[in-house]
């Protein structure tokens, strides 16, 4: 595919510190011939793209550096402030179509669950369960985006801050997938 994704099918063991944890586990598994929806991860090279495009990294390396993290409400004036910054500065044209083209490749505007994949999931002594968001029934390639972007955001949650502080686990250097999954009725 391209840098920035990797199908299903694709993903290796290796692969690991590119897709997170839950795309490496929904590729093992696909490579393994289990039945799993069909689907792409949107690798950790775009996110980091994302950051090092037009400053991103260093307004939020500035605001994690004035975050107090023993104040509740200063994790979420920094939440907020960060996940601004996601939305508000413009993706990348070649993480955008690399993202629209593998929608597309799926099917006509097929329903998909967009899921975030970070790196540092599924550690031996942290879990990282419910700390980023996952959309379910995204439908549509710009929709599809959005979500990815909202994903990567969702790094930045207070509770996700806080978590990664209780188990020091550091904030900038833990990078996200994102995996593109089509729906099933369960």
């Amino acid at each position: 595919m391209s840098e920035f994704i990797l199908d299903f099918s694709e993903i290796t063991d290796a692969d690991h510190a590119r897709v997170g944890g839950k795309c490496a586990s929904l590729g093992g598994m696909t490579q393994a011939g289990v039945k799993v929806p069909p689907g792409f991860a949107v690798t950790t090279d775009a996110y980091e793209k994302m950051l090092s495009h037009n400053g991103l990294r260093e307004e939020i390396v500035a605001l994690l550096d004035s975050l107090n993290m023993d104040d509740v409400a200063d994790q979420e004036r920094v939440s907020n402030a960060i996940q601004i910054r996601f939305r508000s500065h413009p993706l990348p044209a070649e993480i955008k179509q690399a993202i629209q083209d593998s929608y597309a490749s799926m099917g006509n505007d097929i329903p998909v669950a967009v899921r975030s994949s970070a790196t540092a999931e599924d550690l031996p002594d942290a879990s990282f369960a419910g700390q980023q968001d996952t959309y379910l029934w995204v439908q549509g390639a710009d929709e599809v985006v959005a979500k990815v972007r909202d994903c990567w955001a969702s790094l930045f949650t207070a509770r996700a801050m806080a978590y990664r502080d209780e188990n020091d686990l550091g904030q900038i250097e833990v990078l996200m997938s994102v995996g593109v999954q089509k729906m099933v009725n369960s």
